[in-house]
């Protein structure tokens, strides 16, 4: 398919901006910048309301305590929790970014959703986030019943770099002896920084929303040893083995250079027996599950991510 004319128009309107690509700025001002843009592309609104509650809280970490928000429905618990990972390329994003997002979750899924506001690079560069979200993971199983959560049932997701974190919590959580989790949603995933050639990644590294510089910096903050991008905690698609994981979703968008990886690594899910349901999006972007005054197919997305989710706390999902 043609990239979608929405799309389209808004890469010709990024175009025209003048603002400052991402990468030629310092973390803390492409910050400030990222949450502007996000904004503007999300209109994003309180994800409270009267079906849904919102509560700001903190967790034990590593080396630091972990904020968390938690969205759980008014309805009486306990109820199935998915821990979610925003994305950012490690280096950006807020909880109040993906307030929406995450609120829209918990209201497709009938579950709660708690976000993880994980430390970033380059201050906190890896394996620190992948630890704090681990973290949170863990203690989520162990003390959820606490905040009327249901501790087997637990699913993890996040997109771009959250998918990331997502896809290695899950290989975390197989080899250090937790319990099972539910599912792992996996939205345009990040699953190879080893740089390997994916056509999707030589075709749209420019002019796509996602550039090739962007990935590059957001890299270099992430692994400031480069050694690190062949660590399946940072590459899960280089892991020898993936077998033993819960069931995916992998979404995937057209015109995203990060199509290909996601894509892969649905296909060694698969080829280990692990059931997958997996989408591509024709003629979308990265990013546009989060840009639902955008896209109509956003809201389609997060639709069939709830029936998904769904199936997969009730232990229905196939391949």
């Amino acid at each position: 398919m043609p990239l979608h004319p929405k799309a389209a128009a808004l890469l010709e309107q990024l175009a025209r901006s003048g603002a400052p690509p991402l990468h030629t700025l310092p973390p803390e001002v492409a910050r400030r910048a990222f949450d502007a843009l996000f904004g503007r592309l999300n209109a994003a609104r309180s994800g409270e309301g009267a079906d849904l509650t919102k509560r700001d809280l903190t967790i034990p970490g590593p080396k630091r305590d972990i904020p968390l928000r938690l969205y759980s429905p008014q309805a009486p618990g306990p109820h199935p929790v998915l821990v979610y990972f925003h994305g950012g390329g490690f280096v950006l994003g807020t909880l109040d970014m993906y307030d929406s997002l995450c609120a829209t979750l918990a209201r497709e899924a009938s579950c709660a959703v708690i976000s993880v506001d994980y430390a970033l690079a380059p201050e906190h560069p890896f394996p620190e986030p992948v630890e704090e979200a681990y973290a949170a993971t863990s203690w989520i199983q162990t003390n959820g019943g606490e905040l009327g959560l249901d501790p087997s049932r637990v699913a993890v997701g996040g997109d771009s770099a959250g998918g990331n974190l997502a896809a290695v919590v899950c290989l975390l959580n197989r080899d250090r002896g937790g319990p099972d989790l539910c599912g792992q949603l996996l939205i345009y995933p990040a699953t190879d920084l080893s740089g390997q050639p994916f056509p999707s990644k030589k075709e749209y590294l420019h002019g796509y929303f996602l550039e090739r510089e962007d990935l590059i910096w957001f890299q270099r903050n992430y692994l400031p040893n480069l050694e690190d991008a062949r660590n399946p905690l940072a590459s899960p698609l280089l892991a020898e083995n993936l077998a033993g994981l819960p069931p995916a979703m992998v979404m995937t968008a057209e015109f995203d250079p990060l199509r290909d990886e996601g894509e892969a690594y649905a296909d060694r899910l698969r080829e280990t027996g692990t059931p997958v349901q997996s989408r591509r999006y024709e003629g979308m972007i990265h990013g546009f599950v989060s840009m639902g005054d955008v896209f109509p197919e956003a809201r389609e997305a997060l639709k069939e991510i709830g029936r998904w989710l769904r199936d997969a706390f009730a232990g229905k999902t196939g391949t």
